[in-house]
């Protein structure tokens, strides 16, 4: 009798757990982890390109040192933000982690844009390859970031949501920071590396003429 109450407490506790919610929130709460990770890991793949790009780009076009450096200082920027799972709680840190990741964007932006006045540069095989790595990571970043965006959003309804926002109290479930609308402009537009054989439009690159 006394064993056949205690499987009756925890069927019922269970039952309990699961109409408020708790489920649901383990679920999506794992969701946004295992997004944030592949956030992560795309974000990497694209700072381990930034050394042979600056390299092959220094090869042909020297003389363009402040930007050079300045994607250099972005993606030491970017390394210097320990991105662990704990950022996910804190939105001071991630808004840090962002806006690196928003400066290391801009950076090859301008690369890219400087590259626009060498030929030999842009016809360079190595360089090419480079290129064609970069936009594959933009998109699939791009790609990450959305479904990253999309398990934070159901996971914050779900925590703010009744009666699942009693057991998110009760058991310690926050709501996460995600990146910013003004951001989503950006990310719908990665860095420009397709080049083909368009001509640099007048006033544009820097370094054109030289």
């Amino acid at each position: 009798m006394h064993l056949s109450w205690k499987i009756a407490s925890v069927l019922a506790l269970a039952w309990l757990l699961g109409g408020c919610g708790y489920n649901t929130l383990q679920v999506t709460d794992e969701r946004t982890k295992a997004t944030w990770a592949e956030v992560l890991n795309e974000y990497q793949r694209r700072a381990d390109l930034v050394p042979n790009l600056v390299n092959t780009v220094k090869g042909f076009a020297a003389q363009e040192k402040e930007v050079l450096l300045g994607v250099t200082q972005a993606r030491a920027k970017v390394g210097s933000i320990q991105a662990t799972p704990d950022l996910l709680a804190d939105p001071a840190a991630f808004a840090r982690f962002q806006a690196a990741q928003g400066e290391l964007s801009g950076a090859l932006s301008r690369l890219m844009a400087v590259v626009e006045s060498y030929p030999q540069l842009k016809s360079d095989a190595n360089f090419r390859d480079l290129q064609a790595q970069l936009e594959s990571t933009e998109n699939r970043i791009a790609a990450a970031r959305n479904r990253f965006i999309q398990a934070v959003q159901e996971y914050n309804v779900t925590v703010r949501s009744f009666p699942s926002n009693l057991t998110a109290m009760v058991f310690g479930f926050k709501t996460r920071p995600s990146f910013t609308v003004e951001n989503e402009k950006a990310i719908s537009a990665p860095p420009k590396v397709d080049f083909g054989t368009s001509a640099p439009q007048p006033g544009g690159a820097p370094g054109a003429g030289r």
